[in-house]
């Protein structure tokens, strides 16, 4: 039976301080890598993260800190990638220490920008992971709620299921269920499209669209989403199954999501520049569909949600006219 062994988590956000809530309250040890110095400090003088998930108090002593990605890399076996998906290759950057061997976990909702490729795919391409050595986390699953420990169900994928079921193990406990999957690639690329289609459920409740018209959405979204992971990456999958439609409809209607916030703003006036500034949070779907629309470039898939986002936020096409194209193409 495959081991885990050590567990460290890379980032210091709102989802990787919610996935190191979990696993060290199942394991009694992580390492924890943050980029800056100051924000171990004050986590270390407050017992919490000083920036994010404020309410969830630690253990320091079974938390070992980190600013140094090598460390942390060379001394620990099961590395959980939880970095804004813009911000993934510039802490790569400063890695000496090999991570062909290790047990590789992402758990960011995102795409690598300029590769446009999903974090599995780029960990296999450019540092050369097996993708036996390759899982994701995928699911519904605000951070907050995790936080409030409210019921959550978390999907592992990996091509060697024996290893994802080993993972779950660490996640899993009274407020966390969790289920097995072989689908890394259809569920990371479904995570990404799943926060294009938040931003536009944002759009369409600040342009005032109700509540009968975001269910028309969330339908064409996920046929949207169904038909793209069938021409990129055919499997068996269930697209009804949690990790497809469930964190599409959370991320669609929740007012946690920071992604349909985003939209929200969009969708009242505010331009994508000062929506992000009062944000002051990563909105993955801003960066997310830029990519998605360059890959779809080669695809062919048909994406008019996908596109009409794309317009809004890259060609400043208005919110008003793009969305009323969209709605007359629904049915």
């Amino acid at each position: 039976m495959f081991n885990c062994g050590k567990i460290a988590i890379i980032g210091g956000g709102s989802w990787a301080t919610a996935i190191a809530k979990i696993v060290v309250s199942n394991t009694r040890h992580i390492g924890w890598y943050m980029r800056r110095d100051d924000r171990i400090l004050e986590f270390k003088r407050m017992g919490h993260n000083p920036a994010y998930l404020t309410s969830v108090h630690f253990n320091l002593d079974e938390v070992e800190f980190t600013s140094d990605i090598n460390k942390v890399v060379k001394e620990y076996d099961t590395l959980v990638f939880v970095t804004p998906s813009p911000y993934l290759k510039n802490h790569l950057k400063k890695l000496k220490y090999p991570i062909r061997d290790k047990f590789i976990v992402t758990a960011i909702k995102g795409i690598v920008p300029d590769d446009n490729l999903v974090c599995s795919e780029y960990f296999h391409e450019v540092f050369d992971v097996p993708y036996s050595n390759l899982a994701c986390i995928g699911g519904p699953s605000h951070a907050e709620e995790v936080a409030m420990e409210r019921l959550s169900y978390l999907t592992v994928a990996c091509s060697d299921t024996e290893k994802a079921e080993s993972f779950t193990k660490v996640l899993a406990g009274k407020y966390i269920k969790t289920k097995v999957s072989s689908d890394v690639v259809g569920i990371e690329y479904g995570s990404v499209l799943k926060n294009v289609y938040a931003i536009a459920a944002g759009i369409c409740a600040g342009l005032k669209y109700g509540d009968n018209f975001q269910a028309v959405l969330m339908s064409n979204a996920l046929q949207e989403m169904s038909r793209f992971l069938t021409s990129v990456y055919p499997s068996d999958r269930k697209i009804e199954d949690s990790a497809y439609i469930g964190d599409l409809l959370v991320t669609g209607y929740s007012n946690f999501s920071r992604n349909r916030t985003f939209g929200t703003m969009i969708g009242k006036g505010y331009s994508v520049k000062s929506a992000q500034i009062e944000m002051e949070m990563i909105a993955e779907g801003y960066f997310g569909t830029k990519c998605m629309k360059e890959i779809n470039r080669h695809m062919h898939v048909n994406m008019p949600i996908l596109d009409a986002m794309y317009n809004i936020l890259y060609e400043r096409i208005s919110p008003q006219v793009e969305i009323k194209l969209l709605t007359d193409s629904f049915r």
